[in-house]
């Protein structure tokens, strides 16, 4: 006989909050079985999901490609080659964030630096951040009628 046993328990095992694995389920991530009252029971290869989707959501996976992973481990044609691109096109989705953090990271630590601390009004942040770069000229701009759309 399988045993199962509830979110509670699954929750503290896997250490993901009950909202995290009911959404799980909603979504289609994970498939406990249900009793008549509607109770959710984990098998262990649920609970062995919900620990891989754990870790690959600390790597930085998205949903998206939890979903895939999952596919993947399911599919036919499993293969460490699969899981080896997978994994590296991941890295390189990593290694670009990495580089927009950077120079976002850089280009605020500047303006930080461009303001006064002193009980001025005007702030060299503020004007920074609220800045659109687009051509011509907004300010005329009352509503969308205004606006040359095509």
């Amino acid at each position: 006989m399988t045993t199962a046993i509830r979110i509670g328990e699954v929750a503290d095992r896997v250490g993901l909050p009950q909202k995290t694995i009911r959404y799980y389920e909603d979504i289609g991530l994970v498939t406990p079985l249900r009793s008549d009252n509607g109770f959710r029971y984990f098998r262990e290869k649920d609970i062995q999901t919900l620990m891989l989707i754990k870790s690959a959501r600390d790597f930085g996976f998205s949903i998206a490609q939890c979903k895939d992973l999952l596919g993947m481990l399911d599919g036919a044609e499993r293969s460490n080659v699969l899981f080896k691109e997978f994994t590296i096109a991941h890295l390189k989705q990593l290694e670009d964030k990495i580089r927009r953090l950077t120079t976002a990271y850089e280009r605020l630590h500047e303006v930080a630096n461009s303001c006064s601390d002193d009980e001025e009004t005007s702030c060299t942040i503020l004007e920074l951040m609220v800045k659109v770069p687009t051509e011509g000229n907004l300010n005329n701009i009352q509503s969308v009628n205004d606006l040359n759309l095509i």
